[in-house]
C-alpha cells in the first residue's frame, strides 16, 4: 500500500474529512466543555514567562514580539562581544518597548533604545559608543533570552531534564515526559553519530527511572528524528538511507524495548514521508520479529498534510499486518510555511497542506477519529494547545471508549492543561526538548513563531479582546478556494507559473526515466562559416515579415511554444542530462527556467512595445514608439543550453527581431530541438535559424558579418571582450551588445548565522550542478569565531555528495562538460594544493552500487581550500571548487572591510550574506558592486521575473536577463510628434 498523490485540490480534500467526522463529533457540545478551561486560565493565568503571557505582552506580530525571538534565536550562539552589541542594537532598536509593563524587556528598554541611537545612528551604520554600557544591555538581554530558553527546554543535559520532570510530578503526578535530544538534522556522518551516541546514552538514562511492572505508555520516552541520523536523509538516497540508517535506529529500538520505554520517530517535511514509512516498516518488521511484547514503538504525523488521514490508515495496516499495537502521536504540522514556499518554487499543482488553518483542524478531528477507532493497532496520542480540540477528542474517546493520551510541548499551553488535568482520568505527556539553549532556541523559535501567530489559539487565548465564541468556533466548514494563489498562479494572472514536478513522487518522476530511454541525441550538422552573410540576408527578409507581426501575435507564439515545452518536460530533461550531464532536478529546473522566459518576454513586449503618448504644447500630438533593431546573433553557453538559448531568443523574437542562433559547440542537440518546438509554435524558419558550429569560426564570422543589428552572448569574459572589440572595428551602424560573463561570487558569512543554514546554503551554491553555474559561490568569508566549527561541517556535508553519473537519481554532482573544462580545473586544484591548505578531501562516492567514478569521464569531486588572504584569489575556477577565508582581524576586521576587497577582486554576479543582523545586511548589500545579492539562502537559482540575473560592470553589459528592462535593449526607439495645427488651426483649443 501506498499513500496516494500528495499534490490534491484542498476543497476535495476537505470535502472528505468532514464526510468522515459525520456524526462523530458534536462541536456545540465540545465547545461548551472547553469554555470554563478557558475563563479560568483568563481569569488565573500562568506565571509571565508562560507562553500565553508572553504572547500577551509582546505579540509574534509586533515588532517587539519579532525582536525578542529573534534574539532568542541567535544570540546565544554568538561568540564575540562586538557582534552580540550589534545584534542586541539592531533588534531592539528597530521595536518600541516604551508602553511595556513590568518585565525583563520593560527593564531593558531604556537601555536597548539609548544603545541603539548610539550604536546604529542614521543608516544602520555602527558608530562610536561606550562599551561599557552596551556590554551591560547585551549581558542583560542574555539573561533574559537565558529565561526565554529555561521556559521552553526542559535542561541542558537529560540528567537535568529528568530532575525537571521528577519535580513537574510532584505537582501532577500522572505526567508523562518524551524527551527530544537536539533541533537539527545532521550534515555530516560525524554529526549524525554524535546525534546517535546523545540518544543512545539518553535512553539509558530514561530507563534508570521506567518501571518493568506497567504498560510502556505510562513509563517516560524518547522522540527521534530520522534526520539527524543520516546526513542525506533524503528519497534520492533511498538505498543508502536503508542500508546504513535502519541499522542505527533498530539499535536505539533494542535499548528502548528491553527497558520497557516508548520510542516515536518525529515527523519530517512531506517530501521525505515515502521514505520515512519504508524505514519505519523495516523497523516494525524487526520489532515484530524480535520483540512482539514491546508496544512502545511510534510514529508523529502531521495534521495539516493533505494525506495525513490515509497516513493513519496505512500505519494501522502495518500494525495489523505485523501484529502490533504502535503509539501514534498526532500533531498538527511543524513547517507550513517552508512547504507552501517549496510547493511555489516548485510549481507543483496543488499544496501538499492545508491553507486555510480550519481545514488543518477538520483534519485533525478526521484523524484523531480514525486513531480512536483503531484500539486494536494504535495507541492514540493527541498534541496540541487548542481548548476546542482538546474537548472534542474527549468527546470522541468518551463515546468509543478506549484508551488515549494528551501532548502538549513543555512551556506551552500549561494554563488549559492546568484545567484539563483536573479529570482524573485524562493522561498527558509533555514533549520536552533537551540540550544546551544555544543549540536549540533556532529550533524553539520555529515552534513559538508556529504556536505564537495571530490565527493560532495559544495567542488569541492571552488576548480577552477575542470572545469565547470567536475563540471557540467551529472549524467544521469548508472554504471553497485555497487561502493562497495555487503555485501556478503566485505570478497574478498575466504569467503563469512554470509547471514542475517532485522527484520524490514516483508517478512524476517515471515519465522522464522512461524517456531518457527513448531519447536519443540528434547529429547536428555544423553551419559553414563562409555562409554568414548569406543567414544574415536570409534572416533580413524574415525580420522584414516577422517584425511587423502585431505584437500580441508574436507573443501568443511564445505563450504556445512555452505550452510545448511543458508537455515535452521528459523529453527535454533527458536530452539535458545525456548531452550536457545535467542531473534530473538541474534538468527540470532548466526547462521550467525556459518556459519561465518564452511567457514572461511575451507578456514584457506586450507592456514596452504598447505606443506611450508623451505631453506637448496645444496643437501637437507626441507619441514614442519602440521597434525592432534587425537581425540579432544570439551566442548561448553550454551550462545553461536550454534555458539561456530560449532566453536569448524569446527576447529578441517578442520585439520584433530576427535571430541566428549559435548554441555551444558541447550541446546543439538541445539547441536544434529547441528550434524544432519554436518554428512548430509559429516562429518563421527565416526569423529563427540554428548556425552551430565553432565560436572562433562560426561565432566569429556572424559577429564580423555586415547587417547584424545586435549580439547578445552569455560565456567567459575574454570571449566578451573579444566580440566587444570585432563589433567596435565594423564600419556602419554602432551594434549594440548584451554580455553576460563570469565573477569570483563570494559568500560573507558573520557570527550570527546558523552553521547548519549557512552549510546547507554553501554546498548548493559551490558544489551542486558540478559549480558549472555563473552563479556559483567561489569564494566563503567566514568569520573566525565560528569558522572552524562551519568549515569542518562543510568538509562533511561535501564528502557525502554523490559523484556519478547523471542519469542516476542519487547522482548530486554529474561530470564537467568535457576534457578541456576537466584539465583547467585540474592546474587549479594542483596550485591551491600547494598554495593552500587542503580541506575538503576528494573522497570518492559511487552513485550506485555498480557505478564508479572512473566510469564516467571528466568528473571533479568537490574540492575545498582555505586561503590567507582575498588576495590570494585570483580567478574563477568554473567547477566544484571553494577557496575559503577567514575574517574579524587584520586588514579583514570588519565586514564592511570584507567588502571593500570582494568589490577590489572585480565583479562578482552574485553575493551571499549569512547573517541576523538586519542592518548590516542593508550596509553591506549596497556597499557591494554585485549584481545579485542573497540574505540567509543559497545563491544560485535566480528566478525569471523575480530575481532577474546578470549586471553590469566587469561582468557583463547589462541589463539583467529576465528583468523589466532586458528587452528595451533590442529594441530601437522612435518619437511621431504630429503638428495638428497645420491643416487650418487647433480646432481643440477653438473650440473650448
Amino acid at each position: 500500500m501506498r499513500l496516494p498523490f500528495p499534490y490534491l485540490p484542498e476543497a476535495e480534500v476537505v470535502s472528505c474529512r468532514l464526510e468522515a467526522l459525520s456524526g462523530a463529533l458534536d462541536w456545540a457540545a465540545a465547545s461548551q466543555s472547553a469554555q470554563p478551561w478557558v475563563q479560568a486560565v483568563r481569569d488565573n493565568p500562568p506565571p509571565f514567562w508562560a507562553m500565553e503571557s508572553l504572547l500577551k505582552e509582546y505579540p509574534i506580530s509586533s515588532a517587539e514580539g519579532l525582536a525578542l525571538m529573534r534574539l532568542a534565536e541567535a544570540l546565544l550562539r554568538v561568540p564575540d562581544a562586538e557582534t552580540a552589541i550589534a545584534l542586541t542594537a539592531d533588534q531592539l532598536g528597530r521595536a518600541d518597548f516604551d508602553g511595556a509593563s513590568d518585565g525583563v524587556m520593560a527593564r531593558l528598554s531604556a537601555s536597548a533604545i539609548a544603545l541603539s541611537k548610539k550604536f546604529l545612528p542614521e543608516g544602520g551604520q555602527p558608530g562610536l559608543m561606550s562599551k561599557l554600557g552596551a556590554r551591560t544591555v547585551v549581558a542583560a538581554t542574555l539573561r533574559a533570552v537565558q529565561l526565554l530558553g529555561h521556559q521552553f527546554v526542559l535542561g541542558q543535559t537529560i540528567g537535568d531534564a529528568m530532575k525537571e520532570a521528577d519535580s513537574a510530578r510532584k505537582k501532577i503526578a500522572k505526567l508523562r515526559f518524551s524527551y527530544d535530544m537536539l533541533g537539527e538534522g545532521a550534515r555530516t556522518d560525524k554529526d549524525a553519530l554524535r546525534y546517535l551516541d546523545s540518544y543512545a546514552n539518553a535512553i539509558k538514562s530514561i530507563a534508570t527511572g521506567a518501571r518493568a511492572d506497567v504498560p510502556c505508555e505510562r513509563n517516560d520516552g524518547i522522540s527521534i528524528k530520522l534526520s539527524a541520523l543520516h546526513p542525506r536523509y533524503e528519497d534520492a538516497q533511498h538505498a543508502r538511507v536503508m542500508a546504513e540508517l535502519v541499522p542505527r535506529v533498530w539499535g536505539l529500538c533494542e535499548q528502548a524495548a528491553q527497558a520497557n520505554i516508548n520510542l516515536t520517530i518525529d515527523a519530517e517535511e512531506v517530501d521525505r514521508l515515502e521514505l520515512s514509512l519504508d524505514v519505519f516498516e523495516a523497523l516494525v518488521a524487526k520489532v515484530a520479529q524480535k520483540y512482539p511484547q514491546w508496544q512502545g514503538f511510534g510514529l508523529a504525523m502531521q495534521a495539516y498534510q493533505t494525506r495525513a488521514l490515509e497516513l493513519i490508515e496505512h500505519i494501522a495496516a502495518i500494525a495489523r499486518k505485523y501484529k502490533l499495537r504502535l503509539m501514534c502521536r498526532l500533531v498538527k504540522g511543524a513547517y507550513w510555511d517552508s512547504e507552501i514556499k517549496r510547493a511555489q518554487e516548485m510549481g507543483l499543482p496543488h499544496y501538499p497542506v492545508f491553507t486555510h488553518k480550519h481545514h488543518t483542524d477538520v483534519s485533525y478531528l478526521a484523524c484523531a477519529q480514525a486513531l480512536l477507532a483503531a484500539p486494536d493497532a494504535i495507541y492514540p496520542q493527541f498534541a496540541g494547545h487548542n481548548a476546542g480540540t482538546i474537548a472534542a477528542i474527549l468527546q470522541m474517546a468518551a463515546r468509543l471508549g478506549v484508551p488515549f493520551e494528551l501532548q502538549r510541548l513543555h512551556g506551552m499551553g500549561e494554563g488549559v492543561f492546568r484545567e484539563v488535568l483536573k479529570n482524573p482520568l485524562i493522561s498527558c505527556r509533555v514533549y520536552a526538548p533537551v540540550g544546551a539553549h544555544r543549540d536549540l532556541l533556532a529550533y524553539l523559535v520555529r515552534r513559538l513563531l508556529e504556536n505564537g501567530a495571530n490565527s493560532s489559539f495559544v495567542h488569541q487565548l492571552a488576548d480577552e479582546s477575542v470572545g469565547m465564541g470567536e475563540l471557540l468556533t467551529s472549524p467544521l466548514r469548508l472554504a471553497p478556494e485555497p487561502s493562497l494563489p495555487l503555485p501556478m498562479a503566485v505570478y497574478g494572472p498575466g504569467r503563469p507559473n512554470s509547471r514542475g514536478l517532485d522527484l520524490t513522487v514516483e508517478s512524476m518522476r517515471a515519465p522522464l526515466l522512461a524517456a531518457l530511454a527513448t531519447t536519443t541525441l540528434p547529429a547536428v550538422p555544423e553551419f559553414d562559416a563562409k555562409l554568414a552573410s548569406s543567414a544574415v540576408a536570409t534572416g533580413v527578409v524574415s525580420y522584414q515579415k516577422w517584425s511587423k507581426v502585431a505584437v500580441a501575435e508574436r507573443a501568443a507564439v511564445l505563450r504556445r511554444a512555452a505550452d510545448a515545452l511543458e508537455q515535452q518536460m521528459p523529453r527535454f530533461c533527458a536530452l539535458l542530462v545525456k548531452e550536457a550531464f545535467k542531473t534530473w532536478g538541474d534538468a527540470v529546473s532548466e526547462v521550467r527556467e525556459a518556459a519561465d522566459f518564452l511567457r514572461y518576454y511575451a507578456g514584457e513586449a506586450e507592456r514596452i512595445m504598447a505606443p506611450v503618448a508623451l505631453p506637448g504644447p496645444t496643437g501637437e500630438t507626441n507619441e514614442l514608439r519602440l521597434s525592432a533593431r534587425g537581425v540579432w546573433v544570439c551566442i548561448s553557453p553550454w551550462n545553461f543550453p536550454l534555458a539561456i538559448f530560449m532566453g536569448q531568443v524569446a527576447a529578441a523574437l517578442s520585439t520584433g527581431n530576427a535571430v541566428l542562433a549559435k548554441p555551444a559547440e558541447q550541446t546543439p542537440g538541445v539547441a536544434w530541438e529547441a528550434v524544432k518546438l519554436m518554428h512548430a509554435a509559429g516562429v518563421p524558419e527565416g526569423a529563427l535559424q540554428l548556425l552551430h558550429g565553432p565560436g572562433e569560426t562560426v561565432g566569429a564570422a556572424l559577429v564580423a558579418a555586415p547587417g547584424v543589428a545586435g549580439v547578445v552572448f552569455t560565456g567567459s569574459t575574454q570571449v566578451a571582450k573579444i566580440i566587444n572589440r570585432a563589433l567596435a572595428a565594423k564600419d556602419g551602424p554602432i551594434v549594440p551588445l548584451i554580455a553576460e560573463t563570469g565573477g569570483i561570487n563570494a559568500m560573507l558569512v558573520d557570527s550570527t548565522a546558523l552553521p547548519e543554514q549557512v552549510v546547507d546554503a554553501v554546498v548548493q551554491s559551490a558544489f551542486r550542478s558540478a559549480g558549472q553555474r555563473c552563479s556559483a559561490l567561489r569564494l566563503l568569508c567566514v568569520h573566525e569565531g565560528i569558522a572552524d566549527g562551519v568549515i569542518e561541517m562543510i568538509q562533511g556535508a561535501a564528502q557525502e555528495l554523490v559523484l556519478g553519473n547523471p542519469a542516476e537519481l542519487t547522482t548530486d554532482v554529474g561530470p564537467v562538460i568535457d576534457r578541456e573544462a576537466f584539465d583547467n580545473i585540474q592546474k587549479h586544484l594542483q596550485r591551491l594544493a600547494s598554495t593552500s591548505k587542503v580541506l575538503a578531501a576528494q573522497k570518492e562516492r559511487a552513485s550506485s552500487a555498480t557505478q564508479s567514478i572512473a566510469a564516467m569521464p571528466n568528473s571533479v569531486p568537490p574540492s575545498a581550500f582555505e586561503v590567507r588572504s582575498l588576495a590570494d584569489v585570483k580567478d574563477e575556477i568554473f567547477g566544484p571548487v571553494l577557496q575559503i577565508v577567514r575574517w574579524g582581524s587584520g586588514a579583514l576586521g570588519t565586514p564592511e572591510a570584507v567588502i571593500a576587497q570582494i568589490n577590489a577582486l572585480g565583479y562578482g554576479l552574485t553575493l551571499g550574506l549569512q547573517t541576523r543582523i538586519d542592518s548590516r545586511a542593508q550596509a553591506l548589500a549596497a556597499g557591494a558592486h554585485v549584481g545579485n545579492i542573497y540574505v540567509n539562502r543559497n545563491m544560485i537559482g535566480a528566478v525569471v521575473g523575480v530575481q532577474p540575473f546578470g549586471g553590469e560592470g566587469l561582468s557583463g553589459t547589462g541589463p539583467k536577463a529576465g528583468g523589466p528592462h532586458y528587452l528595451y535593449r533590442f529594441c530601437a526607439e522612435q518619437t511621431l510628434t504630429v503638428n495638428t495645427t497645420a491643416a487650418g488651426g487647433n480646432a481643440a483649443l477653438l473650440a473650448g
